[in-house]
């Protein structure tokens, strides 16, 4: 933690406010309870013990997962778990080399799954028109990502750590032949869950002030100018304490979408995207 919270208040949500925004709070009294402190608590975690995760956990997270809202009911998502090393081992190719995705026991893949309703669909003699509008992948996506999150938290809530992998999308074709992926389900991304290594802890990583993304009413960009300058020292001074280079996070967020080449492949998604059984009408 910085100097600047040094002698924050020990009030729990004036606490978790700090070391989130890397921001004194404002001394008012907030409603707080465990779900918003492990919310709040978040991590990226990409250090992993080998213990493994049972499949009684597996379980409870999936059924967190299946407990998230769902547009229309129409529960349009997958979630393969995979703990095969060699199938881990190709997952971390596919998206960089990512190591922690071998080390950690459990890789979540959360699918856009439209496959499930369309066979349902084809068994009684319906053709589904319109799942093959871009709508219908979106809401597959939604429906995904909402599970996951579910899922994070729930994971969280055990003291088990995560981490997104959106780097699968550098190579959905390849990603969904090696889950053998049917028609119509697209590898959204990730998840992998463990038991974080002690030896090497996570820190928790500043967000932006709400000014720059809470509206009241009405869209207000001016708000934002005065709040991405204080986020920017506010990731510098992390960057620091993590042994990062000085890159404030505007500046890394540029250069994530500068160019074609820094998105990745993922330029040619919605192509790959086509051939999984997915139109985008």
């Amino acid at each position: 933690m910085n100097d600047a919270l040094a002698g924050i208040s020990t009030e729990p949500a004036a606490e978790a406010f700090a070391h989130r925004y890397r921001e004194q709070p404002r001394p008012l009294p907030r409603p707080w309870n465990e779900v918003l402190r492990t919310q709040l608590d978040h991590r990226s975690v990409r250090s992993y013990l080998a213990s493994p995760i049972s499949e009684e956990t597996l379980e409870l997270l999936v059924a967190a997962a299946q407990s998230a809202p769902t547009s229309s009911n129409l529960q349009a998502w997958s979630v393969v778990a995979v703990r095969d090393v060699a199938r881990k081992a190709e997952l971390a190719r596919l998206a960089g080399g990512q190591a922690h995705i071998v080390q950690a026991p459990l890789v979540l893949v959360w699918i856009a799954d439209l496959s499930r309703i369309t066979r349902i669909a084809a068994a009684q003699g319906v053709e589904l028109e319109g799942a093959d509008f871009t709508e219908s992948f979106l809401l597959a996506t939604i429906d995904a990502a909402l599970a996951a999150q579910n899922a994070v938290v729930a994971a969280e809530s055990l003291g088990l750590g995560t981490v997104y992998i959106g780097a699968l999308r550098n190579h959905p074709l390849e990603v969904a032949a090696l889950l053998e992926l049917p028609e119509r389900a697209f590898a959204v991304f990730g998840l992998v869950v463990g038991h974080p290594d002690p030896a090497r802890p996570a820190d928790i990583k500043p967000r932006l002030p709400q000014a720059a993304v809470l509206h009241h009413e009405v869209y207000d960009a001016e708000a934002q100018v005065e709040a991405v300058r204080r986020h920017d020292a506010h990731s510098l001074a992390f960057r620091a304490e993590q042994g990062l280079d000085a890159t404030p996070w505007s500046a890394q967020a540029i250069q994530r979408l500068r160019t074609v080449a820094s998105l990745m492949g993922r330029h040619v998604l919605r192509q790959a995207v086509a051939k999984l059984g997915f139109p985008l009408k």
